[in-house]
């Protein structure tokens, strides 16, 4: 078996273990369904899917919005979890709207239900008011770079019911250097991100170590993108980055009050 293919199998393999231990197990059957791309999968050990789901406190008749899904790596256990009882918003770029609905209706038997909200100048992410669960992984930065992560911050307050959550992961930075305001390490400091999210009015409910690494330095010269999944660099040091992993991540939650 060539070893790319025996990745793949023991990735599954993972997901599947992992899928068992599920305390919700429609949560599992989505984490671990035969659907999902063997890339995504592989960084399972990374990304924590079942876990950092759990940890946001999510329900299968949730109104949940995805932000800036990229790839489809969430959206692939997303949809399925939701489609019979909740409803999942995926608020996308509008110049990405349309590449992003040819996805969607490539495969209506697991996408058919999905919502999109293209983002343009309002940032009207999902109704006001509708949404059970914001989530947003490792997306700071990018608004930080544009100067817009204030707006975003306010969208979500919007769009979340009285009592809702926020689910947060991004890419922690190191609390020994000040923030940089354009994140252009890709590092974003924990009590930077909870100052965004206070700003806009939400309450901080809890804080995971589950994607931490102490390994990750966090003084890259290609900043976060050093290390894998981008690896900048290509093949110069290569091995020595695969060996660190994917970023210290930090995961976060926080309520919009009742």
């Amino acid at each position: 078996m060539r070893r790319s293919s025996l990745l793949a199998v023991l990735a599954i393999s993972l997901a599947a273990s992992a899928g068992a231990l599920a305390k919700d197990e429609n949560l599992g059957r989505a984490v671990t369904a035969s659907h999902r791309t063997g890339d995504f999968v592989a960084r399972d050990k990374y990304r924590r899917p079942l876990e950092a789901l759990e940890f946001f406190g999510i329900k299968p008749n949730h109104t949940v919005v995805e932000i800036a899904p990229g790839g489809g790596y969430w959206t692939e256990i997303l949809a399925p979890y939701l489609r019979d009882k909740g409803t999942l918003y995926t608020a996308v770029p509008q110049r990405l709207a349309e590449s992003w609905q040819d996805k969607l209706a490539a495969n209506p038997d697991l996408y058919g239900k999905v919502k999109i909200s293209p983002l343009g100048d309002t940032l009207e992410v999902a109704p006001a008011g509708s949404a059970d669960l914001v989530v947003t992984f490792r997306n700071i930065h990018n608004w930080m770079a544009r100067g817009s992560a204030e707006q975003y911050f306010a969208a979500f307050y919007k769009a979340l019911k009285p009592g809702g959550v926020l689910g947060i992961e991004e890419h922690r930075g190191a609390t020994d250097k000040p923030q940089d305001p354009q994140a252009r390490s890709g590092y974003v400091r924990e009590d930077y991100a909870i100052a965004l999210a206070e700003k806009a009015g939400f309450k901080l409910l809890g804080k995971s170590e589950l994607l931490a690494n102490p390994k990750d330095t966090k003084d890259w010269s290609e900043g976060v993108w050093t290390l894998p999944p981008t690896l900048r660099l290509g093949d110069k040091d290569r091995a020595k980055y695969l060996a660190i992993g994917e970023a210290d991540n930090f995961l976060m939650k926080f309520q919009k009050p009742k």
